[in-house]
């Protein structure tokens, strides 16, 4: 069987490569490593969700699915240019992943990314913000489940912000989310873009 992006071990070859790049308007040079998301570049649903991010709130945010790190990455460099005081959870299942997003961090200075498995993670804690290009390609009901643990875990006057091709049911997950979430959330389309829509929750 194959490996992908979502493997909590890979055991193919690492082979990394540098990437320059823009993020939170500066020009960055990151590492990328093979056996994690999109390794080549930064993906286009990516790109798309962060030039529709608002400036960080301070508190603890959550980057879900972190890859090797570009929303983590992003959000630091952001807060840290606004002097807003954050703690980035970069949360994936791949040890590559973190590894690479860690290792990203120490390079671009930012000690204010904290990379971490779900099981890292305090029960009790709440989050300012959420953003993720979600791994749609784990499958539906996996999906469901991923989104159905993190979510409610928005703090009162929270914002997730989530990518989702349209191509892949970006419609029809948001209809999901809002019936999920129920009473106390709004679910609204805030972007669309090169065939990708935004949708951001908002908790009352």
């Amino acid at each position: 069987m194959s490996e992908h992006y979502f493997t909590e071990s890979p055991s193919s070859e690492a082979k990394s490569r540098v990437l320059n790049l823009d993020l939170a308007g500066r020009a960055v040079t990151v590492e990328t490593v093979s056996g994690t998301f999109s390794p080549t570049r930064l993906d286009l649903g990516t790109a798309v969700l962060l030039r529709h991010l608002a400036e960080p709130p301070a508190g603890d945010i959550l980057d879900l699915g972190c890859g090797w790190g570009p929303i983590a990455l992003h959000t630091a460099l952001d807060a840290q240019d606004a002097e807003v005081d954050v703690r980035v959870w970069a949360l994936d299942v791949n040890s590559r992943s973190l590894e690479t997003t860690a290792a990203n961090a120490r390079r671009l200075g930012l000690d204010t990314i904290n990379t971490v498995t779900a099981a890292d993670v305090p029960a009790d804690l709440q989050f300012a913000a959420i953003r993720s290009n979600p791994p749609i390609r784990i499958g539906k009901e996996a999906l469901h489940e991923l989104l159905e643990t993190w979510l409610p875990r928005l703090a009162p006057g929270g914002r997730a912000d989530l990518v989702v091709s349209k191509n892949l049911g970006a419609d029809s997950l948001q209809k999901w989310i809002a019936g999920m979430l129920g009473d106390g959330y709004s679910v609204t389309r805030t972007g669309s873009s090169k065939g990708f829509r935004v949708l951001t929750i908002e908790r009352d």
